[in-house]
């Protein structure tokens, strides 16, 4: 056998070895994945049961409703069967029903909607096993107190504690900050950002005079008090929604969604 092969054969239970431990890390990688309930199970829920188990009451079946967990943990039927067991897959009815093989008993109903995925349906197994926890929806989530500051190194850019991410960005990708622009040029890209517009003459002379240590404050808050503030901010939603104040056919009906515009 030549050396090389002789080598290669010698070494060849050691890669068995290591690609089995690999395995072996991915499992338990995977087994200790953290399911949250607004990243991982909300979407499903609402995609796929909120339709009939949601908040709306006139098209809710079963009176069962799966947005609220005091509803979807207590006893329901007259089996008293309990929808979502915290801990618990045998007893969770829910967990049962979306994985059954029986049409009249599967959910979602196939007629209704798709089925779930099985990466869904592991999501909801691990989710039930891990304890089944509910979360506020993420816009009624207070944010903390305090956020940890990353290190940097350049602490005499800083003036604020936003800076601190600004610059550790900078400093990952190696880039140095750029020099502070002027007066004029500054209130150019905040009168843009805010508003669309650009600043008036007046408005520009004005900021160049004004030498008060709140001179920029004072012109966020005028701009931000700018109706031209409300309409740069609602430019997107609109485009969102598609609005247009008339059809553009049709004998150019006018459009019904104005008040969602003025609003």
């Amino acid at each position: 056998m030549k050396p090389s092969l002789l080598r290669l054969e010698l070494f060849r239970p050691l890669g068995l070895l290591l690609a089995a431990l690999a395995g072996v890390g991915v499992q338990s990688t995977r087994a200790a994945e953290k399911i949250e309930f607004n990243r991982d199970i909300r979407p499903i829920l609402s995609d796929r049961c909120f339709r009939c188990h949601g908040p709306d009451k006139n098209s809710r079946k079963a009176d069962l409703r799966l947005d609220l967990p005091e509803q979807a943990f207590a006893e329901h039927g007259k089996k008293h069967v309990r929808p979502i067991v915290p801990g618990d897959l045998a007893k969770s009815a829910v967990y049962e029903r979306i994985n059954s093989t029986d049409p009249d008993e599967v959910m979602p109903p196939p007629e209704a909607i798709a089925p779930l995925t099985p990466r869904e349906k592991e999501l909801f197994k691990k989710w039930i096993e891990q304890g089944a926890k509910y979360e506020a929806h993420w816009a009624f989530v207070p944010l903390p107190d305090t956020v940890p500051q990353p290190k940097v190194k350049n602490k005499k850019w800083l003036r604020n504690g936003l800076d601190t991410f600004i610059l550790a960005k900078l400093e990952k990708e190696g880039i140095k900050p750029s020099r502070e622009a002027d007066k004029t040029r500054w209130l150019r890209r905040v009168s843009y950002d805010l508003t669309g517009l650009p600043p008036t003459p007046e408005e520009v002379e004005a900021f160049s005079k004004d030498a008060s240590p709140r001179a920029y404050e004072k012109v966020v808050d005028r701009l931000l008090a700018s109706p031209s503030y409300g309409e740069r901010m609602a430019v997107p939603w609109l485009d969102a929604a598609r609005y247009a104040d008339s059809y553009g056919y049709q004998s150019d009906q006018m459009s019904p969604t104005w008040p969602f515009r003025d609003w």
